[in-house]
């Protein structure tokens, strides 16, 4: 089963461990004469068996996902006689792309070794096992976790301390993801701009008024000295933001006015709401559209009627 349809089956066990936590936390209560003689509130009880329900299943799902497809990659390379090995780690990953397409049958298995074509069958094989294998304990896990979290509901349970503690701590990791991550793309650009102008004068790049970045990877190779002067980068980047607010700020501008100051009390509780949409959304999904859609469509315009548009 894929990744997305074991969030689907999780989706609804958690449902499921929810409902029968409530249920299970009603039915001690009755006795007792009422909820009011519960520790916490059935809710509680119901989410706390949720949680057991989900994040173990999560767990074992995110650490599996981490590791198996390097354990399969490994052990499908250990299967290799040690003459076809590579020894070089783009040689490696060259040969084990060519595995994998013939496992995929985008290439053909008598067009290579046999070694190879066995490779790519036991690939097949593994991946097969590997999803089963994930199917079945990510199942047992969740079922065990919401089966845990059924049984220990009682009356005396603090349940709505558990609850907030786990989601106290999931709140806590989630921003330290959020944290993390950041430090990380910093640390990255910083360690890259190190590398970079360790070889390129700061001088150059910020006066420079040639950007040819065409490098070798070989000494052999042409195009060995590039050019990096950032001067053609700044300019565009503000020619095309003199274009954009040529057109964005009038009709901007123009639409807030209206919408403040003439429009319909109908017409603004809708277009308001919809042009809010559409200033939340990234500005590089506008871009990619734009690269994707509108581009060709002016070129093709432009080539009908005679022009040459790049």
């Amino acid at each position: 089963m894929q990744t997305g349809n074991l969030l689907l089956l999780l989706v609804a066990m958690v449902a499921a461990a929810y409902y029968i936590g409530w249920q299970r936390s009603l039915a001690q209560a009755r006795p007792l004469g009422g909820i009011r003689h519960l520790q916490s509130l059935p809710f509680y009880y119901a989410m706390r068996a949720a949680l057991w329900c989900a994040i173990p299943a999560l767990v074992v799902l995110a650490a599996w996902l981490i590791f198996d497809d390097a354990i399969i990659q490994s052990t499908v390379m250990l299967s290799l006689p040690e003459e076809i090995r590579p020894a070089t780690e783009g040689g490696r990953g060259l040969l084990l792309s060519q595995i994998q397409n013939v496992a995929s049958g985008a290439l053909a298995a008598d067009s290579v070794r046999p070694e190879i074509a066995g490779a790519a069958e036991l690939l097949r094989g593994l991946r097969g096992t590997n999803t089963m294998a994930l199917t079945v304990v990510f199942i047992v896990v969740a079922m065990l976790g919401g089966a845990w979290g059924w049984l220990k509901i009682a009356p005396q349970l603090r349940a709505r301390q558990q609850v907030e503690k786990i989601l106290r701590v999931l709140f806590m990791l989630c921003a330290l993801v959020a944290i993390m991550t950041t430090v990380g793309i910093v640390m990255s650009v910083l360690f890259e701009s190190i590398r970079f102008f360790g070889q390129v004068s700061p001088v150059d790049f910020l006066f420079g008024t040639q950007w040819s970045p065409q490098t070798a990877l070989r000494a052999d190779q042409v195009a060995s000295e590039g050019a990096f002067g950032a001067i053609p980068l700044f300019m565009g980047t503000l020619l095309i933001s003199a274009i954009a607010l040529l057109v964005a700020v009038p009709v901007g501008l123009m639409s807030a006015i209206y919408l403040a100051e003439y429009a319909h009390a109908k017409v603004r509780a809708v277009a308001k709401p919809l042009l809010e949409i559409l200033a939340g959304v990234p500005t590089v999904v506008y871009g990619f559209f734009a690269a994707l859609t509108v581009a060709p469509f002016i070129r093709d315009v432009g080539e009908s009627i005679g022009l040459d548009v790049a």
